[in-house]
């Protein structure tokens, strides 16, 4: 899932927010002033019920957010790099490089943030008890409403299957029983998958009764949670396939690159001959600059070549995903899914010493399929 637009740095984290949050802010508000508040408070202005409604729907998505940076800051003292959160419509994903090392440190990153939630919903229950006192009348009603989602989402969260916050537990104790990873992973995500099913099968009931936002927010919670939990199951997969084999195994090493200052006119008339693959790596004095493709030089209107630079055509290195050599394959291909151009630059010591491709991932993959078929004849 990517970001949409970025929020800035929580606990030393780059947050970001998809476009879909705006769904979930407009709907939680609009249910908030159009129905439950008004329906549970009468007789407030129009304006009240619509303050109260955008208020706890954007506190809400703070107490979204503090639940993901739980994640990420635990993850940070695991030993695993974070590269971002991005909060969209049905939560958030914190984005980890790499894997837990031990089941405990699994359990650990997953289990904090129900826990955030729970606390936060406990909170907010609190200070609905003081203004209930107060007779605060239609704070209390907010605040209240806040306790309560809150509160569900951490029970939500800790349901057996993957990908919720459940399904990590759940993988943290049968990797500790079994002491495999992968086959753990497996489990949880055919867990996911049919908690999901069942989600799915609610929503249509629902629908069929005449319960049409529930039912439909059911299907598509479902759905989602089918999907991502399938997506976790082929990565297991993979896993399994890429055991022990590391980014210089698969990388292509001393790729053909570009001066990054160069003009794509002079690129594309002098140096294009040259390049073997359809994506070349940028260098400047510092190291690694960028990454061009083919299809970004055909984006550059011919008149503008002659002034354009090579790095100013490219996808900058914010956006390139980086590997070490001796890094997992494994660790790296998530990344490499989800980067802009497909391609990783692998570096040692500041120096390009490799690229990888899906097609590379692909080639290790296949051998592996192959080898393990014939070792069971």
């Amino acid at each position: 899932m990517t970001s949409s637009f970025r929020l800035g740095r929580v606990a030393g984290v780059e947050v970001g927010v998809n476009w879909s949050v705006l769904i979930v802010f407009v709907l939680l508000a609009w249910l908030l002033a159009a129905g439950r508040l008004p329906a549970g408070y009468p007789g407030r202005p129009g304006w009240a019920y619509a303050v109260a409604g955008l208020s706890a729907a954007a506190v809400f998505l703070l107490g979204l957010l503090a639940h993901e940076v739980s994640h990420a800051v635990l993850a940070r003292r695991n030993g695993l790099q974070v590269e971002g959160i991005t909060l969209w419509v049905f939560g958030g994903v914190a984005r980890l490089r790499g894997e837990p090392s031990t089941p405990g440190a699994d359990a650990r990153i997953a289990g904090v943030g129900p826990l955030v939630s729970l606390l936060i919903g406990v909170g907010f229950a609190a200070v609905a008890a003081v203004l209930a006192a107060a007779g605060a009348g239609l704070a209390v009603g907010t605040v209240r409403w806040l306790a309560w989602i809150n509160v569900l989402l951490a029970a939500f969260n800790l349901f057996p299957a993957a990908p919720l916050d459940g399904g990590r537990l759940l993988r943290a104790g049968l990797w500790k029983w079994r002491g495999d990873r992968a086959w753990a992973t497996a489990a949880a995500a055919r867990a996911g998958q049919g908690f999901g099913a069942v989600l799915i099968a609610v929503g249509f009931v629902q629908l069929a009764s005449g319960a049409a936002f529930g039912g439909l927010w059911l299907l598509l919670i479902g759905w989602f949670i089918v999907a991502a939990a399938g997506a976790e199951r082929r990565q297991a997969e993979l896993g399994k396939a890429l055991a022990g084999i590391r980014v210089a195994d698969v990388m292509t090493p001393d790729p053909v690159t570009a001066p990054a200052d160069l003009t794509v006119a002079d690129f594309v008339d002098h140096e294009l001959r040259e390049a073997r693959h359809s994506a070349i790596p940028l260098v400047d004095e510092s190291g690694p600059a960028g990454l061009v493709t083919l299809a970004r030089l055909r984006r550059v209107p011919p008149q503008q070549r002659a002034s354009t630079r090579l790095r100013d055509a490219a996808c900058p290195m914010s956006e390139v995903p980086v590997a070490r050599p001796d890094e997992a394959i494994v660790d790296l291909v998530p990344r490499l899914s989800g980067s802009t151009d497909g391609r990783a630059l692998v570096v040692s010591e500041g120096r390009l010493v490799g690229v990888v491709s899906p097609r590379d991932v692909r080639r290790v993959v296949q051998r592996a399929a192959l080898r393990q078929s014939v070792a069971g004849r």
